[in-house]
């Protein structure tokens, strides 16, 4: 079938993004679903920094390829084998979340209930393809490539069924695109890797989505949660979202306040040094950020050692997709994780170019591709 998406033609192309435009809107060919793939169409995408680190060359992917991630969307077709059977089970009609590391279920990664990646997926999503191999993109003959098994800035998606979590018709499609990646990254770096005691306090550093994402988390689960960020209107919008304390990372500094459990969200060097420094004695700091590969940070292993502080990795929130968005779904259903308010702004497909613009600027926390 013929599909439309926006295609990331050369990787580090000169800001603004806007000008240079690296995504060009193209007319797409995509296959039928095949063994164990599903045919979705796309309702709702997010913009996030994964996306971006692709565009200004920080994670190298094989280029031209269909960006986009962090979507929601309903089944239209199914392929062999797809429907899967019980709890599981999917059929054409149903919304689906679309998660950014498929789980083969059967790899020693996959066995770490969390912690680590699925092996499987990991390879496919750095080949580019999806996780039973190949390529369901074209364009004009030639094959375009798959972004982490999604490729979701487009109007359809083939994916494989290890990439989706089936979710309830009342879950609003922009809610479910958001939970596929900002919530299960910050909201497991909180409840899967941090894991903080009843009434400890969690400190977020870096309030993008997926900061911001885990301070409501930590919010919902009753945790004070101090916040810090170099911009002001991120910092009141915490204040908004529940957070007690706000900080630029100076005051921090000066401060002197420390937490239990540090998230840092920023994916920055001196930001993931600001976090260590303010983890309290005993207390565990969370990396959940994607610096570029070149970066380097510089701590104390004295402070480690003598004040018995752990740092922990933590790529996706340690999650397992199935276990944890009907956790995040019950949350929101309560009105405990209010995820619209992560939502800043609405665009459209052809917004994409000045969307990444604002991401790299800071200024946008989710901005949801409507489609």
């Amino acid at each position: 079938m013929n599909i439309t998406g926006a295609v990331l033609e050369e990787v580090g192309r000169d800001r603004p993004f806007g000008g240079s435009r690296p995504l060009t809107i193209s007319e797409l060919q995509l296959d039928d679903p095949g063994p164990a793939e599903l045919l979705v169409r796309i309702e709702a995408a997010g913009v996030c920094h994964s996306d971006l680190s692709v565009v200004d060359g920080n994670r190298i992917r094989p280029v031209p390829m269909l960006l986009g991630h962090e979507a929601s969307g309903t089944i239209v077709a199914l392929g062999p084998g797809a429907a899967g059977s019980g709890r599981a089970r999917l059929a054409v009609g149903d919304r689906v979340v679309m998660t950014f590391v498929p789980r083969c279920g059967q790899c020693a990664g996959c066995a770490t209930g969390g912690r680590l990646p699925c092996e499987v997926g990991t390879a496919a999503n750095n080949a580019g393809t999806l996780v039973g191999g190949g390529r369901r993109l074209w364009r004009n003959g030639s094959p375009i490539s798959h972004h982490l098994g999604v490729s979701a800035f487009a109007t359809h998606a083939v994916v494989n069924r290890s990439s989706v979590v089936r979710v309830d018709r009342d879950v609003p499609p922009d809610v479910a695109a958001v939970l596929g990646c900002a919530v299960l990254t910050g909201g497991g770096a909180v409840l899967n890797a941090g894991r903080p005691e009843r009434g400890e306090t969690v400190m977020v550093v870096g309030l993008g989505g997926v900061g911001m994402a885990a301070l409501l988390t930590a919010v919902a689960e009753g945790h004070p949660v101090v916040a810090v960020d170099s911009l002001p209107e991120k910092l009141e919008r915490a204040l908004t979202l529940g957070a007690s304390e706000v900080f630029t990372p100076d005051e921090l500094a000066e401060s002197g306040v420390s937490a239990s459990v540090v998230v840092e969200a920023a994916g920055n060097p001196r930001a993931f040094e600001s976090a260590v420094r303010a983890t309290s004695p005993g207390g565990t700091t969370v990396s959940v950020g994607l610096p570029s590969p070149a970066a380097m940070a510089s701590i104390s292993p004295l402070a480690l050692v003598a004040q018995a502080r752990t740092i922990v990795g933590s790529y996706l929130g340690s999650a397992v997709p199935q276990r944890d968005i009907p956790r995040y779904v019950d949350l929101w259903r309560a009105g405990r994780l209010p995820v619209e308010k992560l939502i800043s702004s609405r665009i459209t497909l052809d917004d994409i170019n000045t969307a990444m613009d604002e991401l790299a600027d800071g200024n946008a926390i989710r901005q949801i591709i409507e489609f």
